[in-house]
């Protein structure tokens, strides 16, 4: 049962270009892995929670990462 104050939205099954999560994504490992080469993962989750912690501070550039104009009308309609 979805909440009244949400709204199911239907996606193909399999649309990375329509999930804005996809672009975060893309973004972190553009800006803050692009050429970096770790040992193991272990070595991965501190440098990932500093990108993500800075990406945090820049709400503008995760605002123009994940919010578009259709997604914000289709949660308005």
């Amino acid at each position: 049962m979805v909440p009244e104050n949400m709204k199911l939205l239907p996606l193909p099954p399999y649309a990375p270009g329509l999930n804005p999560v996809e672009h975060l994504w893309d973004e972190l490992r553009e800006k803050c892995f692009g050429n970096a080469v770790l040992d193991s993962l272990d070595a991965l989750e501190p440098h990932l929670e500093v990108s993500l912690r800075e990406m945090e501070l820049n709400q503008k550039q995760v605002h123009s990462i994940v919010v578009w104009p259709w997604i914000i009308n289709s949660l308005l309609n």
